[in-house]
């Protein structure tokens, strides 16, 4: 990473700072570096630095320096929702199955969550070419498979050869590599060496790299059974012994709806200051609560140690920290956007049924009525009510801690009813004697719009727009569904009308949200395409040019200009309507050791280096 983006990164976190101090001053926050001198919350101060590379009896260990911690004990985390629908992280389309697949696997590089550098994981050390087109990985030697074979440029060459660029599983990797088309080449060099080549410098390709890699010989099998097979393995109905991985864990056992549980890897390849193994312990057990109050309970009973917490509960808990088990972390914006999308599809499905009543395909592709129903929701009462303050308004398609924010967009508009109704004005729309909205044909507009049951937050979400388009004349059919079904609905059946949804994006590169604004994209939720029609809308279009040109543009100023213009189309356009971004505010146990938050990387991303103290 250069100093200007660097530098980029530290300007934005002070940004955060402020926005945090002026929306809750009684919240005390975490320092986001832990170094010599400092103020930290940590009873135990070190230099940020790399972990080093250490060759013991021929095998190149990933050295933690991190303070020494106890062996042993439990953290158990939580999830809401169902549970899983996959543990193979490279079929993965959801959160939920990737965080609980990705845990057992490492990849060739990985983000460094305090200083946001790409730095070497299971690759020992890499290069780039002077023309920025090859990039050389060394691989660790003697670093094995949970069942004891070893981990090689085989497995490498396989997972993006075969699993990635020939598109198996989830797509979206691939996807994002591609230029002109084509994916990148990969070369095996030797049994601990692979080289990609790209065909033009490629700004993003590095951290586009930290796909887990995949065990060939447990792979290629299913590979050759073709992409349906590949589908269906290790679903959650695998025994957990069939699992071959590399991470810190391995799942031990998964009960659906109650809990998964993982327990350390004992030929994990990262060690400490004394050359012990890690992780440092025993076991990681995820719950599978439901739904967020279910989360709450769980935490106050002490049955989970972790607790992202809503607004609503961050003053009752700020008031309880001091004589509590639990210490509570302020890291600034989050990296993921609320927000409500419409569908867009004015196509058929095979049985010659359209996706989208033709009436209301009219109404969701007025640019006039998607305007209106942005000036119409309220914001600010969302994050007053419903994040009590603990958020800010959001209304660009990168998040506010993004270094390519489009700082012109970051402060929206004021909800204008007026303005709203105008917008209705200009397309035909009219109000009868009762309020009640009509389109130009004489249609009472009237729709459902649907979330993923169980998450409180969400659903309160939906109270409010409803009752804010209420407010407008139409009529609007809220529903909360299980969160597979939903995912089913945007992503297979496309049988749906508008939906409140988050995602997830990096603060670092824009080039990952590819897979969401590239036009068949497999997250291009609000126009997706489940076959690859040529249509493609004039906007939709545009983001796809500037996809294809902003990876190639090693510049940074360059870049943000054209992802400044993305932000700007979206904001234009309104296929989406972002709503806003809360703050990270997690609690977590004091019993645990080296506990290192950052904005980038969250609480747990060094979970092979936390431990239990005595």
């Amino acid at each position: 990473m250069n100093k200007k983006i660097f530098f980029l990164i530290l300007v934005l976190f002070s940004i955060a700072v402020l926005l945090k101090a002026c929306i809750r001053a009684d919240i005390v926050e975490s320092d986001y570096l832990f170094e010599k001198g400092s103020s930290s919350q940590q009873e135990t101060v070190f230099n940020i630095e790399q972990p080093k590379n250490v060759t013991i009896n021929g095998v190149d260990y990933l050295q933690s320096q991190t303070p020494i911690g106890n062996f042993g004990g439990k953290f158990v985390s939580s999830t809401i929702g169902e549970g899983p629908k996959t543990f193979n992280p490279w079929n993965s389309k959801d959160a939920t199955s990737s965080s609980l697949s990705d845990i057992m696997f490492d990849a060739l590089v990985t983000t460094n969550a305090f200083t946001g550098k790409v730095e070497p994981r299971l690759a020992k050390s890499f290069s780039i070419s002077e023309n920025g087109k090859e990039y050389i990985f060394n691989l660790r030697r003697g670093v094995v498979w949970s069942d004891g074979k070893p981990i090689t440029a085989d497995d490498v060459y396989f997972t993006y050869d075969t699993i990635v660029f020939k598109g198996y599983g989830n797509t979206s990797t691939r996807d994002s590599l591609l230029i002109d088309g084509e994916p990148p080449k990969i070369q095996k060099v030797d049994d601990y060496t692979v080289k990609f080549i790209t065909k033009e410098p490629f700004a993003p390709f590095l951290r586009l790299l930290s796909v887990p890699i995949a065990p060939k010989h447990v792979f290629a099998p299913v590979c050759d059974k073709g992409k349906k097979y590949f589908d269906s393995f290790w679903g959650p109905s695998t025994k957990p012994s069939d699992f071959v991985t590399s991470g810190a864990f391995k799942l031990v056992e998964y009960v659906p709806a109650q809990r998964v549980i993982y327990k350390r890897n004992p030929s994990y390849y990262v060690i400490n200051t004394k050359n012990q193994k890690l992780p440092y312990l025993d076991e990681y057990i995820v719950l599978i609560v439901g739904d967020l109050n279910n989360e709450l309970l769980k935490f106050k009973a002490a049955e989970i140690d972790i607790l992202n917490l809503r607004g609503v509960n961050v003053s009752s808990f700020k008031k309880l920290e001091e004589k509590s088990d639990y210490k509570i972390y302020n890291l600034g914006p989050t990296s993921s956007t609320m927000f409500l999308t419409f569908n867009l599809n004015t196509r058929k499905d095979d049985n010659g049924r359209y996706y989208v009543d033709k009436k209301k395909q009219a109404w969701f592709n007025d640019k006039n009525f998607r305007s209106a129903i942005d000036y119409a929701v309220d914001r600010k009462n969302m994050v007053l009510n419903i994040t009590n303050g603990v958020a800010k308004p959001l209304f660009t398609a990168e998040a506010l801690p993004s270094i390519f924010l489009n700082e012109k967009l970051a402060n929206g508009h004021e909800q204008d009813f007026d303005l709203a109704r105008e917008y209705l004005k200009e397309s035909g729309f009219y109000w009868d004697k009762k309020g009640q909205l009509f389109d130009k044909l004489g249609n009472k507009v009237e729709f459902d719009l649907y979330t993923n049951a169980g998450n409180t937050e969400r659903e309160a979400i939906g109270v409010m727009i409803k009752q804010d388009l209420a407010d407008l004349g139409i009529k609007v059919n809220f529903k909360p569904i299980e969160f597979n079904s939903l995912v089913n609905k945007l992503t297979n059946s496309l049988d749906w009308e508008t939906c409140i949804m988050g995602l997830t994006g990096s603060t670092l590169e824009p080039h990952s949200g590819k897979n969401v604004w590239n036009s068949n994209g497999p997250l291009h939720l609000f126009n997706k395409r489940l076959k690859n029609e040529s249509e493609v809308l004039p906007w939709e279009n545009e983001l796809n040019e500037i996809y294809e040109k902003g990876a190639l543009e090693l510049n940074f100023e360059k870049r943000k200009k054209m992802y400044d213009r993305y932000q700007e189309i979206i904001y234009e356009e309104k296929p989406i309507i972002y709503l806003y971004s809360p703050l990270q505010m997690i609690a977590i146990r004091k019993k645990f050791g080296n506990i290192y938050p950052t904005p980038l990387g969250g609480m747990t991303h060094n979970l092979e280096e936390i431990y239990i103290k005595k």
